[in-house]
């Protein structure tokens, strides 16, 4: 029988830590808007990365535990962040054969996909944000991505995570 030994499945647990932690940093009020989705972005990236080890389970626990630390409405981001998961292991290998800004490109749709999901449970609730800067989020993201993806990518390798 071929055992598969995984090493390093603390490294992405610090890592939705860290992405958890920057989601809760105050920012000033003028850039709350511009705050990039982190969380979004780790969960895109360990998904592609590890699509046997990272996935929908791993995108709700991470939604549900952004949605008690920011006083959401419970299970709004773990149903985004889950669908997210879903979607990035069905497209990761067509998207990791990708260049980077290309790679951006399919990362800003599937972070838009997110988006659009929290505003419409956000509504169904009554609480819709009524700003078009709502979306200015998944732009900051998307110019984002390059610069996770190697970091991530440096860490992965670093810390031999398989």
């Amino acid at each position: 029988m071929n055992q598969v030994r995984h090493h390093g499945g603390w490294v992405v647990v610090v890592s939705f830590l860290v992405a958890l932690l920057l989601v809760v940093f105050p920012l000033p009020e003028g850039l709350q808007h511009a705050r990039p989705q982190w969380v979004a972005l780790i969960l895109i990236y360990w998904t592609m990365a590890l699509p046997d080890r990272v996935g929908a389970g791993t995108g709700w626990l991470v939604g549900l535990l952004q949605d008690l630390l920011q006083s959401n409405l419970l299970g709004q981001h773990a149903l985004a962040y889950g669908i997210l998961a879903f979607l990035s292991i069905k497209l990761h290998q067509r998207i990791r054969v990708f260049p980077l800004w290309q790679q951006a490109l399919a990362v800003m749709v599937l972070l838009l996909l997110t988006r659009l999901i929290v505003l419409w449970t956000s509504g169904v609730t009554g609480r819709a944000p009524d700003t078009s800067q709502y979306w200015f989020a998944s732009v900051t993201s998307t110019a984002l991505w390059p610069v996770v993806f190697l970091v991530m990518r440096s860490v992965r390798q670093r810390f031999s995570v398989r």
